[in-house]
């Protein structure tokens, strides 16, 4: 019945953006969880993020240094217009780490 109600626990409808290291510092926090109506580019997504933390002055910069994985797979070679992301899943924003 939950399927019929809109009630479930699926995360279709929905993509979670995880933040780790400078680019969570900037943002303040650990993930987003961003509501969608179905299949957006990776270029939206990192327009909505943008815009959820415009407050913060470090965050797009940082946004633009992040290697990028949607779910497991690295993006960051590809046009961020033409990487699909699918509801429920995970793109994970990765700043460069220094050191070993």
């Amino acid at each position: 019945m939950g399927a019929l109600t809109g009630q479930t626990d699926s995360t279709a409808g929905q993509v979670r953006l995880r933040y780790w290291a400078s680019a969570r510092a900037a943002a303040g926090i650990e993930e987003d969880v961003i509501e969608v109506t179905g299949p957006l580019s990776l270029a939206e997504l990192r327009e909505r993020a943008r815009a959820l933390h415009a407050a913060s002055g470090r965050f797009s910069d940082v946004l633009d240094t992040c290697s990028v994985l949607v779910g497991d797979r690295p993006v960051a070679s590809e046009d961020p217009a033409a990487v699909q992301v699918l509801p429920g899943q995970t793109v994970e924003f990765l700043p460069p780490f220094a050191g070993g």
